[in-house]
């Protein structure tokens, strides 16, 4: 049997979780009996070579389940269904999709606030040749890169929150030389001693002298504890004590309504980053992810047909 869309195995995929299994990869040889995949359909490969259709779609119906909070994932590439997981299976569902996933608060807020303009229906996940007929190719192709950029965004926050202080504070250097902050002949970045900075996690100078630098102060906190305008007041002081004009706070949360005012009113110059805005620096600037698949949109070349 060829291999179900993502919506069919969402259902089986939940059932699974609810079984203790704790990963995709585990859950494969259950779908293939319970499809009856032959070995051959579930190696299939996708076009970039790199993934089979069966872990694929499996993958994205975990990634569904879990925006509409039936799963959860306490680490990166596990995962266990939630109290809400248990009551929809309580009910005896025939069947779990995107249409019935949209009642739930969760995914109607991620899907308008992370892939507006995409169609519960998109067949990106599916292999199909269908086409919305509302929307041009170039359309569809815009409204698939807003799902996968939603779902990576969601995927680095996870994995920030996981790594190692010092390891977060690099990353962020990381990611400000990338987007172009000390890439002059003399520009470097350091980190400060991990005990002692002062409030301040790391400085890039962007000449030789240090004469222009940025300080960065960088908190990993989890979504729900949001920095608060002491936390900003204590990092401007620092910022004064080393008579810096520039600096960057940056967070994988959020900050305060009164942080945000707070840093209007002083006399430096301080940026804030937040999680949302971290992760999609972090996608465009390639930090932290890799390009899996690159796909190429053609036209017709009228020159070549031009007579000469």
């Amino acid at each position: 049997m060829p291999v179900p869309d993502y919506q069919t195995l969402m259902l089986p995929v939940l059932k699974l979780f609810a079984e203790s299994k704790q990963s995709i990869p585990e859950c494969i040889e259950d779908l293939k009996q319970q499809f009856n995949i032959s070995d051959e359909e579930a190696e299939e490969l996708l076009p970039s070579g790199k993934m089979t259709y069966l872990f694929n779609r499996a993958h994205w119906a975990r990634t569904y389940l879990g925006k509409a909070g039936l799963l959860e994932s306490p680490k990166r590439g596990q995962h266990q269904i939630t109290q809400l997981g248990l009551d929809v299976l309580a009910k005896n569902p025939t069947a779990i999709n995107n249409k019935m996933l949209a009642a739930f608060s969760d995914f109607s807020e991620w899907r308008s606030r992370d892939t507006v303009g995409s169609k519960d229906e998109l067949e990106v996940h599916n292999n199909a040749s269908t086409i919305e007929f509302d929307q041009t190719p170039e359309d569809q192709i815009q409204s698939a890169s807003k799902i996968l950029d939603a779902a990576l965004r969601d995927d680095l926050l996870t994995a920030l929150l996981q790594v190692s202080p010092t390891r977060f504070e690099r990353l962020i250097l990381d990611l400000l030389k990338s987007m172009g902050f000390g890439r002059s002949k003399h520009g470097q970045s350091i980190l400060t001693p991990v005990s002692g900075d002062g409030g301040i996690d790391g400085i890039i100078n962007e000449d030789a002298l240090g004469l222009d630098a940025v300080y960065i102060q960088a908190k990993r906190y989890a979504p729900e504890n949001r920095v608060s305008r002491p936390d900003i007041q204590r990092f401007v002081g620092s910022l004064t004590g080393e008579s810096a004009t520039k600096g960057v706070f940056v967070t994988t949360s959020d900050f305060s309504k009164e942080a945000k005012q707070y840093v209007e009113r002083v006399q430096q110059r301080v940026i804030l980053i937040n999680g949302r805005l971290l992760a999609d620096l972090m996608i465009e600037h390639d930090v932290g992810g890799r390009t899996r698949t690159t796909y190429l949109v053609k036209s017709i070349d009228d020159d070549y047909f031009t007579d000469i």
